[in-house]
């Protein structure tokens, strides 16, 4: 009715052994650092360049950043820039509209400094009856070689009687060596000889005897202002008593004004 199969062939120690072998993950056995080393480098290669993109990403957007404050910066710098060149614009117009002011001011020439000047450099046989300003010669429109006037402060005309012609010519050299006066432009107009104004008495002439009349030198100068600045001249108008001026002058120079 049954039937028992028995298989003593398990039983071999041969068949055992065959039979415990099993299949499985067979490892190296030996030297493993190559193995190693290529591990390492198959993750250090991408960890490097995702770590170096990084890197990027942060320094480019740390670049904007600084784009922008440097953008920011440079409007401000140049809303600066124009005030400060506004503020130099204000500066050489108060310094040209000063300057033109001190200017005209060094030009100036005082009558008083001038007279007493006269007083000092006149021969005692000469006499002064008149003086006047004349206005600088303007060039005519269309001449050719016109030369515009040199001094705009003018001249003078000095018109008198002197005892001779030498008396005139003396005079002349005493004004051409004065400072508020062109040397090169002073020059005598007119010298004539023309009976004096007021004749002496005589008092021994015999009745209806002529005497002759006393003629004079009737002569006129003219001459130019120097155009010395008023600064350069302060020794002189020192010795003529124009204190006031000279204390004007020395406070510009003090200032910065007028040069020394």
């Amino acid at each position: 009715m049954y039937s028992l199969d028995i298989n003593f062939l398990k039983d071999r120690p041969t068949y055992q052994k065959k039979a415990s072998k099993k299949p499985g993950i067979k490892f190296p056995v030996g030297n493993l650092t190559p193995l190693y080393l290529g591990v390492a480098l198959g993750i250090c290669f991408p960890a490097a360049a995702i770590g170096s993109l990084w890197l990027l990403q942060a320094k480019v957007v740390e670049s904007e950043q600084k784009i922008a404050q440097l953008d920011e910066e440079n409007k401000k710098l140049d809303t600066e820039i124009g005030n400060i060149n506004k503020i130099k614009e204000e500066t050489n117009k108060v310094k040209g509209e000063t300057q033109a002011l001190v200017s005209v001011f060094d030009q100036i020439r005082p009558w008083s400094a001038m007279l007493q000047d006269l007083r000092d450099r006149i021969p005692a046989k000469v006499q002064i009856e008149n003086i006047k300003q004349t206005a600088p010669t303007a060039p005519v429109a269309g001449q050719s070689g016109a030369k515009p006037a040199a001094n705009l402060a003018g001249g003078i005309e000095i018109t008198g009687m002197a005892r001779s012609f030498n008396d005139v010519n003396d005079f002349l050299l005493s004004l051409q060596q004065s400072r508020f006066l062109k040397s090169s432009e002073s020059k005598i107009v007119t010298a004539d000889l023309v009976d004096a104004p007021i004749q002496p008495a005589a008092a021994n002439a015999k009745e209806g005897k002529k005497i002759p009349p006393i003629q004079v030198v009737k002569y006129t100068i003219q001459s130019s202002l120097s155009d010395v600045p008023a600064s350069e001249l302060i020794r002189e108008l020192e010795q003529k008593g124009t204190v006031g001026l000279v204390a004007r002058i020395r406070s510009m120079q003090q200032t910065g004004v007028i040069a020394k």
